[in-house]
């Protein structure tokens, strides 16, 4: 990997802590909530300077920032600019603030990709080759050219490259071993559905003269316009949205473990190795962007989990605080809430201390 592509990769990966850490600075400060300390990275400062109530920091090591507030620990309630004292619907938009500034970088990200191309893959069966066992006859329903793949497994197939993702996520050779899916078609205006369909590979020759074994269809494109940029750029979003939750139950089947998780230097990693295989400075650029755009997705996602720790967990525990107090008409110390998030916390940051050992050693072996 080269000196740059590691550097951006570095710039990029920070600059979407950052925007995080934004969202949770620009809601607190709209809401009048104080604000001690907005830094960028962990570790001792590099450069430091305090206006007003906050310190604005930049430190040493490129991992994470955060944005600190009075009271987050639910001390200091007395004080009615604490982050504990604000109403809780203030709580819960300062909390969700950072995810949501993920996911709108990530369509950012995503349209700054897509802006260039002059045409988009889409779901859209162009060409189905001679022999294959997915084309419709006259005595089995199929696919025919010009159908839209709506859905597979009641999955939404949002970009073409969905339809291998989904596919993956359901085999299992042991429950359908015969590889059967249903599918939902968009054909002439009108759904078309294809249950207990078989997907069945068949070997094909192709230019070179070798031989593989595929489904024999390919997918087609569409050229560029304001309104396929938009949709192209909204159905990427939502495709990392639900690639998440994907590789979250395949974590949990047992399809994919631990060692396939990353942190911040896996990251960086691999998005100098996307900027290596580009084959030129400016593809580089645009899909070290791309792939900036599916981090931070899934950094905002992720963040909206109920995992101790995170945002999401964060902002269920306001909600539960805030139904018990209306139900019981007594105040919950915050304290309690504090001690659960800074347990989630430690365990997550011991996590992530395992993942980066585990990046750098693999990085190291090559």
């Amino acid at each position: 990997m080269t000196i740059f592509s590691v550097i951006f990769g570095i710039i990029l990966f920070s600059l979407l802590i950052f925007i995080h850490e934004l969202g949770h600075f620009t809601a607190a400060k709209l809401f009048h909530v104080q604000v001690n300390e907005f830094s960028m990275f962990m570790g001792p400062a590099l450069w430091k300077k305090q206006k007003g109530e906050t310190l604005y920091a930049i430190r040493l090591i490129p991992l994470g920032g955060y944005c600190e507030m009075e009271g987050e620990d639910g001390e200091g309630r007395e004080n009615p600019r604490s982050f504990c004292a604000a109403a809780w619907w203030k709580r819960l938009v300062i909390l969700v603030a950072g995810p949501i500034m993920n996911l709108l970088a990530g369509l950012v990200l995503f349209a700054i990709f897509f802006a260039p191309q002059k045409a988009y893959n889409v779901p859209v069966v162009a060409a189905i080759e001679q022999g294959s066992a997915l084309a419709a006859t006259e005595d089995a329903p199929g696919l025919m050219e010009g159908d839209r793949i709506l859905k597979l497994d009641g999955e939404c197939i949002y970009m073409y490259s969905d339809f291998n993702l989904v596919l993956t996520a359901n085999a299992n050779p042991h429950t359908n071993p015969e590889d059967r899916h249903d599918l939902v078609v968009l054909r002439n205006g009108q759904k078309v559905e294809l249950k207990n369909f078989a997907m069945e590979k068949r070997e094909f020759v192709n230019e070179d003269g070798s031989t593989s074994l595929r489904y024999g269809f390919s997918f087609g494109a569409v050229d560029r316009s304001l309104k396929t940029l938009i949709s192209q750029t909204w159905n990427a979003c939502l495709s990392n949205v639900r690639m998440v939750r994907i590789s979250l139950q395949m974590l949990f089947n047992g399809k994919a473990s631990v060692k396939d998780l990353s942190g911040p230097v896996g990251i960086v990693a691999m998005m100098s190795e996307t900027a290596n295989q580009s084959g030129s400075f400016y593809y580089a650029l645009l899909n070290m962007l791309s792939f900036g755009g599916l981090i931070t997705v899934n950094l905002g996602v992720m963040n909206l989990l109920p995992i101790p720790g995170l945002d999401g967990a964060r902002a269920v525990g306001v909600l539960l605080t805030t139904l018990i107090e209306c139900i019981t008409r007594k105040k919950v110390n915050p304290r309690y809430e504090g001690y659960i998030q800074s347990a989630g916390t430690l365990v997550l940051f011991a996590l992530l201390i395992v993942i980066m050992f585990k990046d750098v050693i693999q990085i190291f072996r090559g």
